[in-house]
């Protein structure tokens, strides 16, 4: 169940939702391994004139760098050592397009090499050429664009959904390995400027990382990096722009622990931290592989699916759901949940009352109720000029409180979604 909603009884205040704090001392969390196949998720490019460099029935190790194509950068690292099945067209959320490579597992383990020339020396381009696929997947193409001048990295240590304790484990347990990829970063980017989040808690305890720390409200939403940029560093980011456009990028604290092991370990990490949030509403914390189907994950916990059940990627408020028990744990996920049908919210068309909630929530004070009223008629231009469409930072609020259960979240992820598709139609046909 969701942490306590404090709210004024006459409804003039904003609802407060808090986060969770994790105890300072934490059990080790349980390793999940994949039992027969892994399946990675590589990012899908029109980059296809070079030869293919893996075909289905090719055999892969542990941590050896997969790459389909030889004039395209982009990559997955096998998580599991084995065979090659299929390689196949996938779709995710808002048309995202991925090829997704299955793995036998092998009854063997053999450990790529390949990285380890890359930890004597390192740099930027070895990072970018191996660890754009490790847990946290961290934003590390940002600093070879040239459109984006980056002075200052903010390391999250705190959860951007409720119920999730995954970058809050990190900065708890792992702290020497996230104290060496900062030594790392700092390197790689030149960048000194190096800012940590923490969750409403003493700022003592992180002397020695060489970064500045600074505390996080512990009140939702205040972990998420837009918010961050207002109320943490003082900078507003204008509607329609990125937090790296201000110069500022965003790294969990699970990825910089990952870049630490990395250089430290001579291995590319390939195992995820993740809250699993069960129908009760507990919370268990475990390791992952990645590419691990969630089906294994449930076996293991005793977690059954009925019909109607939902299950989650993330937390409650900014989560997106999955249909298949086949689903992969991937690098970005820090949380899976299973809702009971009983506890699940249904959308309803039921028409909006104006009651006001949206907009009394809304932490960017948008006219949440008017704002709708033009993304479900699809007038998505119009919403955005006029309704401040791109000044909303997707924390779900507005949804949560809704009384019709209009998904609200849902009809913004997509609106937005179809004005930079139509961005990028254009562009192309310019």
């Amino acid at each position: 169940m969701l942490p306590m909603l404090q709210k004024s009884f006459f409804g003039w205040i904003r609802p407060r939702i808090e986060y969770e704090i994790l105890p300072a001392r934490l059990p080790e969390p349980d390793h999940i391994a994949a039992s027969k196949t892994v399946r990675l998720y590589h990012p899908k490019s029109d980059k296809k004139n070079g030869s293919p460099l893996f075909r289905v029935g090719d055999k892969v190790n542990t941590g050896q760098k997969i790459s389909l194509f030889t004039d395209d950068p982009a990559y997955v690292i096998a998580t599991a050592t084995g065979r090659i099945t299929s390689i196949s067209p996938f779709t995710g959320d808002f048309g995202k397009s991925y090829l997704a490579v299955t793995i036998n597992i092998a009854e063997t383990e053999v450990l790529d090499n390949e990285f380890e020339a890359v930890i004597q020396n390192p740099t930027l381009e070895g990072a970018l050429d191996f660890l754009a696929f490790v847990p946290g997947k961290p934003p590390l193409s940002i600093f070879s664009d040239p459109q984006h001048d980056i002075k200052t990295i903010v390391i999250n240590g705190v959860d951007n959904d409720l119920l999730v304790g995954t970058n809050q484990y990190i900065i708890k347990s792992k702290l020497n390995a996230v104290k060496r990829g900062i030594q790392i970063l700092k390197a790689i980017t030149g960048i000194e400027n190096i800012v940590l989040t923490v969750a409403g808690e003493s700022l003592q305890g992180y002397g020695h990382l060489g970064v500045e720390v600074k505390s996080v409200d512990t009140a939702y939403p205040s972990a998420i990096p837009r918010l961050i940029m207002k109320n943490v560093l003082g900078q507003i980011v204008p509607a329609g722009q990125r937090c790296e456009d201000l110069g500022v990028c965003f790294f969990s604290a699970e990825a910089v622990a990952a870049i630490g092991a990395a250089f430290d370990n001579g291995r590319i990490p390939i195992t995820k931290a993740i809250t699993l949030i069960k129908k009760d509403g507990s919370q268990k914390l475990i390791n992952a592989t990645i590419g691990t189907p969630i089906e294994d994950i449930f076996a293991t916990y005793g977690v059954t699916v009925n019909e109607k059940d939902r299950i989650i990627f993330g937390g409650p408020m900014r989560g997106s759901a999955v249909y298949s028990l086949e689903h992969p744990v991937q690098p970005d996920t820090d949380a899976i949940m299973v809702l009971d049908q009983s506890q699940a919210a249904y959308a309803s068309d039921y028409p909006c009352i104006n009651c006001g909630e949206c907009a009394r929530t809304c932490p960017v004070k948008i006219q949440v109720n008017l704002l709708v009223r033009f993304l479900e008629a699809g007038q998505y231009e119009e919403a955005a000029d006029y309704y401040d469409l791109y000044s909303c930072v997707e924390c779900g609020l507005c949804s949560f409180v809704c009384v019709s259960k209009i998904p609200i979240f849902q009809y913004i992820k997509l609106g937005k979604y179809e004005l930079e598709r139509a961005k990028t139609a254009e562009g192309s046909n310019a």
